[in-house]
């Protein structure tokens, strides 16, 4: 079947677009990334372009590996496997190795992920004689990464205040150390490429003349500097195709800028501007909801998105008392629709605004006995023992790596305390040499001329003569071979297995990573370190659990799921405060809405709380203004009880209900109700009886209602009544 055949006309239009600059405007669930893979296909099948002289970027390993997958299948895996394709730090990252001479680093540099780059920031706070409570160090981390984001280096950094003269001041210490280290932070990916780019152009017309056509997904969510590299680039031949939309750039606070679309209307004149409105995901009322909130946004173009799935199922909206209420609500609604075989626990998104809003969430989820997927905690490899691992790995890649040093000297505990260490790094900041230098020198020079003492020199010894045995270990070993020495030899088995149920998980985890390692038999250690540091939350978010999926809005982008339910939709939250003063920062808010809005396939909650306890403090809420936006005839449900609004004690008697004691049945008497039968509760409306329990003093009846979905009552007080069976 031709790659064509299958296409939309709309689809069809922008794969089979001429040569030259091309953006794609696609609205949620458009298939754009069908897209971007046919428009490859196409290239190569029908163009006879050779897949090497593409490159397609992304920004999640998430993305690029549904592309690549998809491309094999459109092009086989040996022509598949000859295209640039990745995410953006990904591809920049290769660029380096190849050209890292001209850079001035070895090409066996390594990455600083953002816990080693505060490690950096912190080294150099300390050493200029900073107050870390006032000069804090991930806030000047921060200012560093804009400014890099905006191809602003220490040198070109212009403060216009004293704490930005310390940021500047920071910033060059910080580069320095990342120099001596032969190490980038994710920014300087990026950075370093286009200066290499405007420093020599002769390396420039090189990677212009073998990248003929350049792909970008996500274009909305570049910022400066990928602007311009991807500028650069394309300047020869201007064979660029971009898929965007700008209804859904929400990562301005990471330094994304919508307005690149703007820039690139203005930067190409003959640029041909495509449209892609059909939607595949979603049913028309969800569509139009999002619509009925985005159009508040200016400078955009409108989308009039469309779908043949049918109008679908009005928006349910609901009033809670509190969090702990709006929390319970959720579950009842995800059991209902499981109990009616509506919906399983897997196709259910429980999403809101901060990670905060979790913890209400996470215990009800605990209390009601249901698993739940978690995306925003503690990341696999931003957890301690596997932090630990990888620094022993990336110090054998790279021994001049005194921030993995550091870290691993004395882990486990093996006598080099922080006196110690400052001394190594002292005699090696004297000397002008790594710290490795110095270890590695010890059982060469005589015990009088060592600056350390016994004990001391004793303990680095040890150390050192591991890290020789391991550095002997690189040439012929495996990446897990060497994972696997550095567990035995360092000790750190015993280390972590302390008896205790926290110190099996530490080790599971690690098992676990040696599971992701035992994946690289055939590539090398630099190869397994550039990948594990470049995955994101998102890419751990695992799809073989039938269990709902707990994220925030930001975490939600690129994920579609049958039922979404959208809770904290309150003036304060969603729409955040921050954004009250900022025009740009509500549009962003509003832009954060209809991403979640348009995750939905099939069933929309949209969920809001009478009063929400924040920092220790209880306060009525406002409707968020959001809700506003929606045409009445989207929607379904009853913001309070009867529609009036929610009081304590109606929340109290909920709460009662929804919260069953445990205690002892009465086998004395047998229950009024039984599964099955179908009952009437005055406010509730109709449902079916799915259990019913006897108590010592009453009956708890699980009934699913028609309209509210699960409700757990206690029959003295619920005041239900049989029916007749039809």
């Amino acid at each position: 079947m031709d790659i064509l055949d299958r296409l939309n006309p709309r689809q069809h239009q922008a794969v089979t677009a001429s040569d030259g600059p091309v953006l794609v405007l696609a609205g949620p669930g458009s298939g754009k990334t069908r897209v971007l893979t046919h428009r490859v296909a196409y290239l190569v099948t029908h163009h006879d372009v050779y897949p090497w002289r593409i490159m397609a970027v992304t920004f999640t390993n998430k993305a690029a590996r549904e592309m690549r997958e998809r491309l094999v299948d459109l092009l086989g895996a040996s022509r598949a496997g000859e295209l640039t394709l990745g995410t953006f730090h990904a591809t920049c990252a290769r660029i380096l190795r190849r050209e890292a001479p001209h850079v001035g680093i070895s090409r066996d540099y390594v990455i600083f992920d953002t816990s080693d780059q505060l490690n950096v920031v912190k080294k150099a706070v300390r050493e200029l004689n900073l107050d870390e409570k006032k000069y804090r160090p991930r806030a000047i981390l921060n200012a560093i990464s804009r400014a890099k984001n905006e191809l602003i280096g220490p040198l070109e950094y212009k403060p216009e205040s004293y704490y930005e003269e310390v940021v500047r001041r920071v910033y060059e210490r910080y580069q320095a150390i990342l120099h001596t280290n032969n190490a980038f932070d994710f920014d300087d990916l990026l950075m370093s490429v286009t200066r290499l780019f405007d420093d020599h152009p002769d390396i420039l017309e090189k990677y212009q003349e073998k990248y003929r056509y350049v792909l970008v997904d996500e274009f909305q969510d570049t910022n400066m500097a990928q602007y311009v590299l991807v500028l650069q680039l394309t300047a020869r031949w201007r064979n660029l195709f971009c898929v965007a939309d700008e209804d859904q750039s929400i990562y301005r606070w990471r330094g994304a800028d919508y307005r690149n679309i703007s820039r690139l209307r203005d930067d190409f004149e003959n640029l041909t501007q495509i449209v892609l409105e059909q939607n595949y995901r979603s049913t028309q009322t969800i569509l139009d909801t999002g619509r009925a909130i985005i159009r508040h946004n200016r400078n955009r173009v409108d989308k009039s998105l469309f779908t043949e799935r049918g109008q679908g199922a009005k928006i349910v909206t609901y009033e809670a008392f509190d969090e702990n209420d709006e929390a319970q609500y959720v579950i009842d609604q995800i059991m209902g629709l499981q109990a009616r075989g509506a919906a399983r626990y897997g196709d259910c998104a429980v999403m809101y605004r901060t990670n905060a809003q979790s913890r209400a969430f996470e215990d009800a989820f605990i209390r009601a006995g249901l698993p739940y997927k978690l995306v925003g905690a503690t990341r696999f490899y931003a957890r301690r023992e596997v932090k630990d691992i990888l620094a022993y790995l990336r110090l054998i890649h790279n021994p001049t790596d005194s921030v993995s040093l550091a870290r691993v000297i004395n882990t486990p505990t093996r006598g080099i305390g922080q006196k110690t260490l400052g001394q190594l790094e002292r005699v090696a900041d004297k000397r002008g040499v790594p710290a490795w230098d110095i270890l590695r020198e010890l059982d060469r020079s005589g015990r009088d001329a060592s600056p350390f003492g016994t004990r001391a020199r004793k303990a680095l010894g040890t150390f050192a003569m591991m890290m020789k045995g391991w550095l002997a270990l690189t040439d012929h070993s495996s990446v897990v071979q060497l994972m696997d020495a550095v567990l035995e030899q360092s000790e750190y088995r015993s280390y972590i297995l302390d008896g205790t149920e926290e110190g099996q998980e530490r080790w599971d985890n690690l098992m676990e990573l040696r599971g992701v390692a035992a994946e690289y038999e055939d590539m090398t250690l630099t190869e397994f370190l550039a990948d594990v540091a470049l995955v994101s939350d998102v890419d751990n978010l695992s799809d073989d659990v039938n269990a709902p999926t707990l994220l925030t809005l930001h975490a939600a982008k690129g994920l579609e799921f049958p039922v979404v339910f959208i809770t904290g939709l309150e003036e304060g939250i969603l729409p955040h405060q921050r954004s009250f003063d900022d025009p740009e920062e509500m549009a962003e808010e509003r832009r954060l809405m209809y991403v979640g809005v348009t995750r939905a396939k099939d069933l929309l909650y949209l969920i809001r709380a009478f009063r929400r306890t924040s920092r220790g403090q209880s306060d009525v809420s406002d409707p968020s203004r959001f809700l506003d936006d929606v045409p009445k005839e989207l929607l379904k449900g009853r913001p309070g009880v009867s529609g009036r609004r929610v009081t304590q004690s109606d929340a109290s008697r909920w709460r009662s209900s929804l919260s069953p004691r445990r205690e002892p049945k009465r086998e004395s008497r047998q229950p009024q109700f039984r599964a099955g039968q179908r009952v009437h509760h005055p406010q509730f409306g109709e449902g079916i009886v799915v259990e019913s329990k006897l108590q010592r003093d009453d009956e708890q009846v699980t009934v699913v209602f028609e309209e509210l979905g699960i409700k757990r009552l206690l029959a003295s007080f619920a005041k239900l009544k049989p029916l007749k069976d039809q």
